[in-house]
C-alpha cells in the first residue's frame, strides 16, 4: 500500500520567473511540479489532476488568485486542496484577510525564503500522502468486508440447500425440479427409489 508514483503540485504565477524560482526551490524526485501561468491555466489542471498543494501567486492579469481561488473550492473534487498564496505584498491585511475567506491556508511573502516554503509544502505534501494511504486501506477493508459478506451469503446458501435437500428426502413423495430443456437438475431419495436413476 501507499503511493510510488510523484505527488502533484500546481505551482501558479504569470511571471515565468516566479515559476522557474519555485521550481528550483521545490525540486524533488518525490514531486510532479506542474506549472501554469494563469488562473485559467490552473482551473484546467485542476480539472485534470488531484494535486497536494497548489502555490498561488495573488496578483496575475485577467484572473487573479482570489477569483481562481474561490473557483477551485467550489468544486468538490478540489475544494479541500490546500492552497497557499504567493505575495510580495507584506502590508495588505486587506489582502490577507480576502485570501482566508476564499480558502486560502497560508500566505508566503516574496521573495520566498526556500527553506520555509520546502518545509510547508513539504507539510502538505505529507499529509496528501497519509490520506492517499488512508483511503487505500478503507477501500482494502471495504474489499475483505464485501468478501466475507459473499463468504458467509454462500454458506448460507450451501446450508439451505442442505436443509432443503433434508426436508424433501424426509416426505414421502417424490420431489424434483426440471430446468427449461426437462432435464433433472434437482430431485429427492424417493425420485431416485421411483426412476431408478440418481
Amino acid at each position: 500500500m501507499g503511493t510510488k508514483k510523484p505527488i502533484n503540485i500546481l505551482l501558479v504565477d504569470d511571471r515565468p520567473e516566479g515559476l522557474v524560482a519555485l521550481e528550483s526551490i521545490l525540486r524533488d524526485p518525490d514531486y510532479n511540479l506542474i506549472k501554469v501561468g494563469s488562473g485559467r491555466e490552473a482551473l484546467g489542471q485542476v480539472l485534470a489532476h488531484d494535486f497536494a498543494v497548489i502555490l498561488m501567486d495573488v496578483q496575475m492579469p485577467d484572473m487573479d488568485g482570489f477569483e481562481t481561488t474561490a473557483l477551485i473550492k467550489k468544486r468538490e473534487r478540489s475544494k479541500n486542496v490546500p492552497i497557499i498564496f504567493l505575495t510580495a505584498n507584506s502590508e495588505a491585511d486587506d489582502h490577507i484577510l480576502m485570501g482566508y475567506s476564499v480558502g486560502a491556508v497560508d500566505f508566503v511573502l516574496k521573495p520566498l525564503d526556500p527553506k520555509i516554503l520546502r518545509s510547508k509544502v513539504a507539510v502538505f505534501v505529507d499529509l496528501f500522502k497519509k490520506n492517499l494511504l488512508l483511503q487505500e486501506q478503507a477501500e482494502f477493508l471495504r474489499d475483505v468486508e464485501r468478501r466475507e459478506r459473499l463468504r458467509t451469503l454462500h454458506e448460507l446458501e450451501t446450508e439451505g440447500r442442505r436443509r432443503y435437500q433434508n426436508l424433501a428426502d424426509a416426505i414421502p413423495q417424490i420431489v424434483f425440479r426440471t430446468d427449461s430443456s426437462g432435464s433433472v437438475d434437482y430431485f429427492n431419495q424417493f425420485w431416485v427409489r421411483y426412476s431408478g436413476m440418481a
